[in-house]
């Protein structure tokens, strides 16, 4: 591989990070929605199932969207630590700015990426949970 060609794909421009961020801070807006529908969707199942067994998966399930909501906000802080670093790098270097390669936030999209793989899984543990118990 070329030199260029690793410089350019550890680098971006500063338009497509942006886009990147859009795309992740809405992403994040959905999941978070999606586990509130979820948690009133578990109040209806307990309702109806208040056994211990699906009492023990419910918590289980609490506990998860818990956890996925602090994932949520962890990762929408710093997609905006990341996004006014360029607002602030735009202001004061504004000449060229839109051909200026900046390091890729490849640690983001990582983070990103895996919690999007450990939500979907979670999701899916959920739909088999609440089908048993529907």
């Amino acid at each position: 591989m070329s030199t260029t060609a690793t410089h350019t794909a550890t680098h971006k421009h500063i338009g497509d990070l942006h886009f990147d961020h859009n795309m992740w801070l809405n992403a994040l807006r959905f999941y978070k929605d999606e586990i509130g529908i979820f948690e009133h969707r578990m109040e209806d199942i307990v309702k109806r199932n208040n056994g211990a067994e699906a009492m023990a998966q419910l918590e289980h399930f609490q506990n998860q969207y818990i956890r996925q909501r602090e994932v949520i906000d962890e990762l929408r802080h710093d997609i905006k630590e990341h996004e006014n670093f360029l607002e602030k790098e735009s202001k004061e270097r504004p000449i060229a700015i839109e051909h200026r390669l900046y390091k890729d936030h490849g640690g983001l999209r990582d983070r990103f990426d895996t919690f999007e793989k450990l939500y979907a899984e979670l999701k899916t543990e959920f739909y088999a949970w609440a089908t048993k118990w529907m």
